[in-house]
């Protein structure tokens, strides 16, 4: 809960979680997404600690097509350390490699450059800008679009 307070998952997320409740059922829901084959979602922790340092996700995921939608944030100790890109590279490796996933995309606002680091540290090409796509709460935003392929690695 606390980490969907921070001003930076607030400014760059759509969602907003305002109660405990919330965060619960939104967990709740990730948690159901691999029984029913539609997302995969790690929290990533401190292998010492146990703490939360970040979130990693395929949401959108359709093994059909072989495709999914990477998501992820990072919480407000745990920036500027790797810890999202080493997250989002062993996901990509995961649904390649174990998956046998063929796409990863790769979405978020044109705004948001620490995201834009993230998917370019990772290997996701860019691939263009989707105008005034996402309606975020202070309005509209441009989305940068990222893709990477199995193919590529």
């Amino acid at each position: 809960m606390d980490t969907y307070q921070d001003a930076e998952i607030q400014r760059w997320h759509v969602q907003r979680a305002d109660s405990v409740a919330e965060a619960q059922e939104w967990i709740a829901g990730w948690q159901g997404g691999w029984p029913s084959e539609t997302g995969a979602h790690w929290a990533v922790v401190d292998s010492e600690t146990d703490v939360l340092l970040a979130r990693a996700a395929l949401k959108g995921l359709k093994f059909a097509d072989g495709t999914a939608d990477v998501a992820y944030w990072t919480v407000p100790a745990a920036r500027g350390r790797g810890v999202c890109s080493r997250a989002v590279e062993a996901m990509a490796s995961w649904a390649f490699d174990v998956a046998g996933l063929h796409r990863l995309d790769l979405e978020h606002a044109m705004g948001n450059t620490a995201s834009c680091r993230v998917a370019e540290k990772t290997g996701f090409a860019v691939e263009g800008v989707r105008r005034s796509a996402w309606l975020q709460a202070d309005g509209r935003h441009d989305v940068h679009v990222h893709a990477r392929l199995r193919s590529e690695g």
